[in-house]
């Protein structure tokens, strides 16, 4: 999801706000998701 769409949907005016304090906290769950989809993909 791109980090203008994540800004505007909790409500920064711009996206270094939410870069500042929401990227640490979703990488760790873009790269959980990544693995699963791995896992998913690996399995079929």
């Amino acid at each position: 999801m791109p980090i203008g769409a994540i800004s505007r949907l909790v409500g920064h005016r711009n996206t270094t706000v939410t870069e500042t304090f929401y990227r640490k906290q979703l990488r760790p769950v873009i790269l959980d998701g990544a693995e699963a989809m791995d896992q998913i993909f690996r399995d079929t």
